[in-house]
């Protein structure tokens, strides 16, 4: 297998699949939000996640009907998350991936109406698949639990609530240790990578149990991903990564390797990266590129 050649492929897959479920036609009165959307979810992301989603579904065997709906739907939420992060209030970046940020663009206002919207169609499209299976009462069960993971794990007991405490944290000075940072990443970052993994299988048709391992797989990825993003923050190329570095530095932020320094940071990468490998392979079928894509994600430069 050539990784890079699948991944290439899995990608233009997974950006199609985005295009068609996710770009807006820019008519009407709310053309300028329709607009902002496009700019946001066509701005160069790597598509990781529902690659990563789909093949979860791979792992299990099955293609759903409704599985292109839910990779389009989690990466209008990654997106979303991603324009509110840059604005003023909150990290106040102006480029990502290489590009100007929404909020730069459009202005605050629009880019707060931006993320909204974005958030609001990945449960519209989502929601709209189901009827997709309604002949079929073991596909529509399936589609109703991998709604029900996908909006927990975007909601304030995923995404948003690592996101209150990593904002509250930096608002009121507060002393981070290295479980309340986990915590942050747990929730922040591993949420919608296990939302990925665990939505796909169980659209494949995986167990209960076997959905448990891939959350437990999701978490480790996604504490060795943010980890890693830290490192980057310090060692990274602004021209690979499409934007700039140091900016924890300067914004005073604890971060992982703050704490433990770089050294045990690349070791603790690694650490948890053997941990998610070694859930993978407590299931009975193995996906030697999801393996590969869970590896490439962990230890990326950008």
């Amino acid at each position: 297998m050539n990784f890079n050649e699948e991944l290439r492929d899995r990608v233009r897959n997974a950006e199609e699949v985005v295009i068609r479920n996710g770009v807006m036609e820019e008519v009407g009165y709310q053309k300028t939000v329709f607009a902002a959307m496009n700019y946001s979810l066509l701005s160069g992301g790597k598509r990781l996640r529902p690659v990563m989603m789909k093949e979860a579904a791979v792992l299990f065997g099955e293609e759903h009907p409704s599985l292109g709906a839910f990779m389009a739907a989690l990466e209008m939420i990654h997106t979303y998350s991603l324009v509110h992060d840059d604005l003023p209030a909150m990290d106040n970046d102006e480029y990502r991936r290489g590009k100007k940020t929404t909020h730069v663009v459009y202005g605050e206002d629009m880019a707060i109406l931006t993320g909204d919207a974005l958030l609001n169609m990945a449960y519209e499209v989502a929601a709209s698949s189901l009827s997709l299976c309604a002949g079929d009462p073991v596909l529509l069960d399936r589609a109703v639990r991998a709604l029900q993971v996908l909006t927990r794990k975007a909601g304030i007991f995923g995404m948003v609530g690592g996101q209150v405490y990593d904002v509250e944290a930096e608002d009121k000075e507060l002393k981070l240790t290295e479980d309340s940072v986990l915590f942050i990443f747990r929730l922040k970052t591993g949420a919608l990578i296990q939302a990925a993994l665990m939505t796909g299988a169980i659209l494949g048709g995986a167990s209960e149990d076997e959905v448990s391992i891939m959350e437990q797989v999701g978490e480790a990825v996604g504490i060795a991903f943010q980890i890693q993003d830290d490192i980057l923050d310090v060692t990274g190329n602004p021209k690979i990564l499409g934007k700039p570095v140091g900016s924890d530095a300067r914004n005073h932020k604890t971060t992982y390797v703050t704490i433990k320094g770089l050294e045990t940071a690349a070791k603790d990468v690694e650490a948890f990266s053997e941990d998610a490998i070694e859930q993978l392979h407590k299931l009975d079928n193995r996906n030697e590129f999801l393996e590969e894509l869970i590896k490439f994600l962990i230890n990326r430069d950008r």
